[in-house]
């Protein structure tokens, strides 16, 4: 007759009363649970990571290594070492300052579409009632949805002087356009409002989200008080509605590059003399044209960490600011 360890440990409990210490049999299975539950949220952030430095962190490295050298991308190529070389001679070149200074020009302007403007249509149609209301809001946000490639092509056919939408429009008005894009002083307009025309609909979707998220007890409290529709729009719809506005204006201030990039890559080259290029495209013509990858990734590092410095203020600021309804 055989005797199983279950049994003697429940002879023993019967016996002297006394729990018998469980062996390692019972307690391995509760540990790998526990452990499970602890392994198991990191489990789920896992591809995220991977992709994370896979795609970001890696090549961000990658342009940290080759900053320091000179090299024109051809295996067959030695590097160069070059210390901080590439840094003091892309400070000093003209076509940065004027990509730098444009790229500021872009962030102001496109602050309009992506704030201002969006601010105005929110509020707007927050007055349309029911299923319009819906159908109004998707189709501002339909731009958005557009590639930029497609979109630039269209603008460029839009904007032709020969033939173009807007100028036999305008010429029919006894307005002579010319060649926009050949004109410096335009050019930059004309990538402006191509861009600014299918951030838009972002602008109005976002900001549309966080009056979604303002209750409308606070607007009704206000107008049994006797506040008027600006009043309450300047001291209750604003304030709850400054975490949305200091978002889309530090997404403006990062995005605006990268927004315009594909814009300037198809309609205008940088052109005419640099007058639309930006810290982005720059990038790519010292990279991929010019084939000055040290140079390109040199300029990259300053990019990254000047951004980031503007973020980190942006963020520290932004919560100081912001009002939040608790």
């Amino acid at each position: 007759m055989f005797v199983t360890v279950s049994e003697l440990e429940a002879g023993a409990r019967s016996v002297t009363g006394v729990p018998v210490a469980a062996g390692p049999s019972s307690r391995t299975p509760r540990a790998r649970r526990r452990w499970g539950r602890l392994i198991a949220p990191y489990l789920y952030i896992l591809p995220a990571v991977a992709f994370l430095i896979a795609f970001a962190y890696s090549p961000l490295v990658q342009a940290f290594g080759l900053s320091v050298y000179q090299w024109n991308l051809l295996p067959t190529s030695p590097k160069k070492f070059v210390g901080l070389g590439n840094f003091a001679q892309a400070l000093a070149m003209p076509e940065v300052h004027q990509a730098l200074g444009n790229t500021v020009v872009y962030i102001l302007a496109l602050a309009v579409f992506s704030l201002l403007l969006p601010l105005v249509i929110a509020l707007v149609s927050q007055q349309v009632r029911g299923r319009w209301k819906t159908f109004y809001q998707a189709l501002i946000f339909v731009p958005f949805l557009l590639t930029p490639v497609a979109t630039s092509a269209v603008w460029r056919w839009l904007f032709n002087a020969e033939g173009g939408a807007i100028p036999t429009v305008m010429g029919a008005m006894g307005v002579d356009m010319g060649n926009i894009f050949r004109d410096p002083s335009t050019a930059i307009i004309a990538v402006i409002v191509a861009v600014g025309w299918q951030m838009l609909g972002f602008g109005v979707l976002v900001i549309s989200a966080g009056l979604a998220g303002i209750s409308p007890d606070y607007r009704s409290a206000a107008s049994l008080d006797g506040a008027g529709t600006l009043r309450i729009l300047w001291r209750i719809t604003l304030p709850l509605l400054s975490p949305t506005l200091v978002f889309l204006g530090l997404m403006t201030i990062l995005l605006a590059a990268p927004w315009t990039f594909s814009f300037i890559d198809i309609i205008t080259q940088g052109g005419p003399a640099g007058a639309t290029t930006n810290i982005y495209y720059i990038l790519y013509t010292f990279g991929f044209q010019n084939f000055n990858v040290g140079m390109s990734a040199a300029l990259g590092v300053l990019f990254f960490l000047a951004f980031g410095i503007i973020a980190f203020v942006f963020v520290e600021i932004s919560e100081r600011l912001s009002f939040y309804d608790n």
